[in-house]
């Protein structure tokens, strides 16, 4: 499953100009969908992914501000979300690091499903308490 790309992985909420994927078990809940879009990303309703409640220009930019890549897109005319040209690192003080940009992910392990060897967006477990081989999951409460 490691050769599936993030956007493969997850549930899919489809619209007229854009497709969203939401991979749960990624999801720090840091909210910033929530905050960044709340017409589209609503946890009260259901679905909770409404991608037509906004423009698919507005929903792929907030998509584009999930740090841990639980959230992925496909606009209707275009390739999956492609990666920045610039590759940023930004360590946290509780030890995760978000990245983004061109991410290559070498020697994954066959058991997990949830990392591609491409990936756009992730946040990086650095507490050691993370269950999630590679990936933060919110052991240690990083939100902020």
């Amino acid at each position: 499953m490691a050769s599936q790309t993030p956007f493969e992985q997850g549930k899919r909420y489809s619209g007229r100009d854009i497709e969203v994927t939401y991979d749960a078990t990624r999801c720090i809940h840091y909210a910033e969908c929530v905050r960044g879009l709340p017409a589209v990303f609503d946890t009260q309703q259901r679905p909770w992914i409404q991608v037509d409640n906004a423009a698919a220009s507005e929903v792929a930019e907030v998509v584009r501000r999930c740090h841990s890549g639980a959230l992925q897109y496909r606009l209707a005319d275009g390739p999956a979300e492609l990666p920045s040209t610039t590759t940023s690192v930004t360590p946290y003080a509780d030890g995760a690091v978000v990245l983004e940009g061109d991410l290559q992910i070498s020697d994954i392990p066959d058991d997990v499903t949830y990392v591609a060897e491409h990936e756009t967006r992730l946040t990086s477990c650095g507490c050691g308490k993370s269950a999630l081989w590679l990936l933060c999951d919110n052991s240690c409460g990083h939100t902020d």
